[in-house]
């Protein structure tokens, strides 16, 4: 489909941004989150729609004669099965986790056409793909670091107050309560933005010349931290645990952070190598 690869981003930033607020709606149960998500994603489907039209129309008849054009047509089937989904059936989860999929398709239809069919803003899409990738991680690493700050703040007010001295710092650090809530509202927005970052980085090494291996060591640090920041996320919501032990959890998810930027970088085959 020879549509101009800006379009495609606006695409792919429309759909990153919906995917980020369903996942707040996701955690938080956030209406004004899964409103602004659904209209995001329509305007996707419109987008798409549009495109798949004008292909159908030059072709007289579905564009899946190969494996990208299916690819673009998986993608739009995924979005229109969302929307019904959200609209008719209000499965949360089921929607984010669909849009993660229907993403992953999208962008590695992009990617690949962008290869095969020798776009003339190859090299800029594909550079501006990996920029995202590594934008994303750094930013998820921001909010995750400040997640380790607050988690902190709360152990040593907590033992400020157990052992009742301090007073001139009680009101420093701020209440116990707030410093759990930001702790949780850092993790909740650093996760979905290394989701987004890992699966652009997997779409561009699979579509690019760089040698790629799932089983890397930077690979596997990437989403054993998903994993971990993902079961924080879970013992609060689903097991309703609170207080110290959380926050001694948050400050061990942050070391294997510190552990999967620095150590397994050294390690890594194809990462920070050039």
């Amino acid at each position: 489909m020879q549509v101009p690869a800006y379009l495609y981003e606006i695409i792919l930033l429309l759909y990153a941004a919906s995917i980020f607020s369903y996942f707040i709606d996701f955690i938080q149960k956030n209406r004004k989150a899964n409103v602004f998500a659904f209209r995001l994603l329509t305007l996707v489907w419109f987008f798409q729609s549009l495109f798949l039209l004008q292909e159908m129309i030059a072709h007289a008849g579905l564009p899946v004669k190969d494996v990208y054009e299916g690819l673009y047509f998986y993608a739009w089937v995924l979005v229109s099965l969302s929307l019904f989904i959200n609209r008719i059936y209000k499965v949360d989860f089921l929607t984010f986790f669909l849009n993660v999929v229907g993403f992953f398709m999208m962008l590695l239809y992009i990617a690949s056409s962008a290869y095969e069919r020798e776009w003339t803003q190859t090299i800029p899409f594909m550079d501006e793909v990996l920029i995202a990738h590594v934008t994303l991680a750094i930013v998820a690493y921001g909010f995750f670091t400040l997640s380790f700050v607050f988690s902190g703040m709360y152990l040593l007010q907590f033992q400020l107050l157990k052992r009742k001295k301090g007073y001139r710092w009680w009101t420093r650090l701020g209440d116990l309560g707030k410093l759990e809530t930001y702790t949780f509202i850092s993790i909740t927005i650093g996760t979905p933005l290394l989701l987004l970052s890992i699966v652009m980085g997997i779409v561009w090494a699979y579509t690019t010349a760089a040698a790629f291996y799932w089983i890397d060591w930077k690979t596997i640090g990437s989403l054993t931290v998903l994993a971990v920041y993902a079961i924080y996320l879970f013992l609060r919501l689903g097991r309703g645990v609170r207080g110290k032990s959380l926050a001694f959890y948050a400050i061990a998810a942050f070391l294997i952070l510190i552990i999967n930027f620095f150590l397994f970088s050294t390690y890594s085959s194809f990462h920070f190598n050039g």
